[in-house]
């Protein structure tokens, strides 16, 4: 096939602390699944979040328009369906309405049938003197790895 196409949220892991993950597939039209394929998405601004129905959707996720698309072109920002067993779907919703936890994405992937997924976590949000600590635990391991280098 093509080229392995990972696209991720790299601030999710910064602002969030992860507690649980899953894996949902999404609903496409043609020309989306053709720019994802192209590498032209971003999952940066994006959450999820369910409807009146408890269907669950991902929300402020980038998809460019494709370039050879004609008026069969889709919407860059559109609300995109994601497609999770009910159990699963239950629970999340259980989660987030009674502890007011967030659904974010952390990776866009393409499996090996060809089928576009996102990976999601049920997240809780880091406060300000959490995200000071991160910093200080990556600056701390950059610092050991140069001592344990230079020896």
């Amino acid at each position: 096939m093509q080229k392995t196409i990972n696209i991720q949220n790299k601030k999710a892991r910064f602002q969030y602390e992860i507690l649980d993950k899953y894996t949902a597939g999404i609903v496409l039209t043609g020309t989306e699944i053709k720019s994802i394929r192209n590498s032209k998405a971003s999952i940066a601004e994006s959450f999820c979040e369910f409807n009146d129905n408890g269907e669950l959707f991902v929300i402020n996720m980038t998809i460019e328009e494709y370039l050879y698309g004609t008026y069969y072109n889709h919407k860059p920002k559109a609300e995109r369906k994601l497609l999770l067993n009910k159990k699963e779907l239950k629970k999340l919703q259980k989660e987030v309405q009674n502890t007011g936890l967030t659904i974010i994405p952390l990776r866009l992937f393409i499996n090996e049938k060809g089928y576009a997924k996102l990976d999601i976590a049920l997240a809780k949000g880091k406060k300000l003197y959490d995200k000071r600590e991160t910093i200080k635990d990556r600056e701390n391991k950059v610092r050991l790895d140069r001592i344990k280098k230079s020896y």
